[in-house]
Protein backbone atom coordinates (compact mmCIF):
# COMPACT_ATOMS: atom_id res chain seq x y z
CA UNK A 1 0.00 0.00 0.00
CA UNK A 2 2.82 2.67 1.18
CA UNK A 3 4.54 1.55 -2.20
CA UNK A 4 1.77 2.34 -4.53
CA UNK A 5 1.13 5.73 -2.99
CA UNK A 6 4.76 6.51 -3.07
CA UNK A 7 4.82 5.28 -6.95
CA UNK A 8 1.64 7.88 -6.95
CA UNK A 9 3.22 10.58 -5.60
CA UNK A 10 6.34 9.88 -7.52
CA UNK A 11 4.22 9.96 -10.98
CA UNK A 12 2.47 12.97 -9.72
CA UNK A 13 5.78 15.10 -9.03
CA UNK A 14 6.75 14.04 -12.64
CA UNK A 15 3.48 15.28 -14.06
CA UNK A 16 3.66 18.57 -12.28
CA UNK A 17 7.36 19.30 -13.23
CA UNK A 18 7.02 18.42 -16.87
CA UNK A 19 3.86 21.15 -17.06
CA UNK A 20 5.78 23.71 -15.25
CA UNK A 21 8.63 22.98 -17.62
CA UNK A 22 6.28 23.29 -20.47
CA UNK A 23 4.41 26.53 -19.18
CA UNK A 24 8.36 28.31 -18.86
CA UNK A 25 9.55 26.85 -21.80
CA UNK A 26 6.60 27.67 -23.71
CA UNK A 27 6.02 31.15 -22.08
CA UNK A 28 8.69 32.40 -20.54
CA UNK A 29 11.51 31.78 -23.00
CA UNK A 30 9.84 33.43 -25.89
CA UNK A 31 9.84 36.54 -23.58
CA UNK A 32 13.40 36.35 -22.76
CA UNK A 33 14.25 36.57 -26.43
CA UNK A 34 12.28 38.67 -27.67
CA UNK A 35 13.79 40.88 -30.34
CA UNK A 36 11.72 43.99 -31.46
CA UNK A 37 12.67 44.62 -35.11
CA UNK A 38 13.40 48.56 -35.29
CA UNK A 39 13.97 51.02 -38.64
CA UNK A 40 15.31 54.71 -38.36
CA UNK A 41 12.21 56.89 -38.71
CA UNK A 42 12.90 57.68 -42.40
CA UNK A 43 11.65 54.66 -43.36
CA UNK A 44 9.16 55.22 -45.34
CA UNK A 45 6.80 51.27 -44.34
CA UNK A 46 5.50 51.03 -41.15
CA UNK A 47 4.31 47.30 -41.12
CA UNK A 48 5.88 44.15 -42.70
CA UNK A 49 5.44 40.46 -43.44
CA UNK A 50 7.36 37.52 -42.62
CA UNK A 51 8.36 37.62 -46.47
CA UNK A 52 9.02 40.98 -46.37
CA UNK A 53 11.45 40.73 -43.73
CA UNK A 54 13.14 37.65 -44.72
CA UNK A 55 13.80 39.64 -48.27
CA UNK A 56 15.47 42.37 -46.33
CA UNK A 57 17.74 40.40 -44.36
CA UNK A 58 18.48 37.74 -46.95
CA UNK A 59 19.16 40.97 -49.01
CA UNK A 60 17.26 40.37 -51.96
CA UNK A 61 14.95 43.22 -51.16
CA UNK A 62 17.69 46.25 -51.85
CA UNK A 63 15.53 49.21 -51.91
CA UNK A 64 12.13 50.22 -49.67
CA UNK A 65 9.01 51.51 -51.74
CA UNK A 66 10.23 54.83 -52.04
CA UNK A 67 13.59 54.35 -54.04
CA UNK A 68 16.21 54.08 -51.22
CA UNK A 69 18.90 51.93 -50.72
CA UNK A 70 18.00 49.91 -47.24
CA UNK A 71 20.71 50.01 -44.58
CA UNK A 72 20.59 46.46 -43.11
CA UNK A 73 22.42 46.18 -39.68
CA UNK A 74 22.85 42.81 -37.78
CA UNK A 75 24.85 41.37 -34.82
CA UNK A 76 27.95 38.93 -34.80
CA UNK A 77 26.47 35.97 -35.25
CA UNK A 78 27.16 34.25 -32.16
CA UNK A 79 25.52 36.96 -30.28
CA UNK A 80 22.63 35.59 -28.40
CA UNK A 81 20.38 38.17 -29.85
CA UNK A 82 20.90 37.46 -33.27
CA UNK A 83 20.52 34.03 -33.10
CA UNK A 84 17.00 34.88 -31.43
CA UNK A 85 16.06 37.02 -33.99
CA UNK A 86 17.31 34.64 -36.69
CA UNK A 87 15.09 31.87 -35.23
CA UNK A 88 12.46 33.43 -34.10
CA UNK A 89 11.50 36.45 -36.48
CA UNK A 90 13.04 35.48 -39.54
CA UNK A 91 12.34 31.31 -39.03
CA UNK A 92 15.83 30.35 -40.00
CA UNK A 93 18.94 29.33 -38.26
CA UNK A 94 21.94 31.68 -37.84
CA UNK A 95 23.95 29.46 -40.33
CA UNK A 96 21.55 29.34 -42.58
CA UNK A 97 21.51 33.32 -42.76
CA UNK A 98 25.49 33.03 -42.78
CA UNK A 99 25.07 30.99 -45.78
CA UNK A 100 22.99 33.03 -47.59
CA UNK A 101 25.04 36.29 -46.75
CA UNK A 102 28.20 34.49 -48.10
CA UNK A 103 26.93 33.51 -51.73
CA UNK A 104 26.00 36.58 -52.55
CA UNK A 105 29.13 38.16 -51.13
CA UNK A 106 31.58 35.34 -52.95
CA UNK A 107 28.87 35.10 -55.96
CA UNK A 108 29.41 38.99 -56.67
CA UNK A 109 26.46 40.09 -56.78
CA UNK A 110 25.68 42.02 -53.53
CA UNK A 111 26.83 42.76 -49.99
CA UNK A 112 26.63 40.72 -46.49
CA UNK A 113 24.84 43.58 -43.68
CA UNK A 114 26.65 45.86 -41.58
CA UNK A 115 27.69 43.54 -38.68
CA UNK A 116 27.81 45.06 -35.26
CA UNK A 117 29.18 44.29 -31.87
CA UNK A 118 26.55 45.19 -29.35
CA UNK A 119 23.13 46.45 -29.00
CA UNK A 120 23.97 49.93 -28.21
CA UNK A 121 26.08 50.17 -31.26
CA UNK A 122 23.03 49.08 -33.28
CA UNK A 123 20.68 51.95 -31.26
CA UNK A 124 23.54 54.49 -32.74
CA UNK A 125 23.60 53.07 -36.16
CA UNK A 126 19.87 52.87 -36.50
CA UNK A 127 19.70 56.24 -35.54
CA UNK A 128 21.94 57.56 -37.30
CA UNK A 129 21.61 56.23 -40.98
CA UNK A 130 18.64 56.84 -42.85
CA UNK A 131 16.72 53.81 -44.38
CA UNK A 132 18.65 51.37 -41.68
CA UNK A 133 16.75 48.48 -40.24
CA UNK A 134 18.13 46.19 -37.89
CA UNK A 135 17.01 44.61 -34.45
CA UNK A 136 16.87 45.42 -30.31
CA UNK A 137 16.00 43.45 -27.35
CA UNK A 138 13.51 46.40 -26.77
CA UNK A 139 11.95 49.19 -27.63
CA UNK A 140 15.20 51.90 -27.95
CA UNK A 141 13.13 54.70 -26.17
CA UNK A 142 14.86 57.02 -28.97
CA UNK A 143 12.63 59.51 -31.27
CA UNK A 144 14.82 58.69 -34.34
CA UNK A 145 14.21 55.06 -34.00
CA UNK A 146 10.84 53.44 -34.34
CA UNK A 147 9.65 49.78 -34.45
CA UNK A 148 8.64 48.24 -37.56
CA UNK A 149 5.37 46.85 -36.84
CA UNK A 150 4.37 43.00 -38.49
CA UNK A 151 1.29 42.52 -40.68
Amino acid sequence: MLQSLLSELKRFICLKTAVASFLIYVFIVPIANATEIVVNQSVPVREFSLNNIRAIFTMRQRFWPNGEQIKVFTLADQHSLHKSFSKNQLQMFPHQLRRVWDRIVFSGTGQAPVTLENEQEMIDKISTTPSAIGYLSRDPDNEKIRLFVSQ
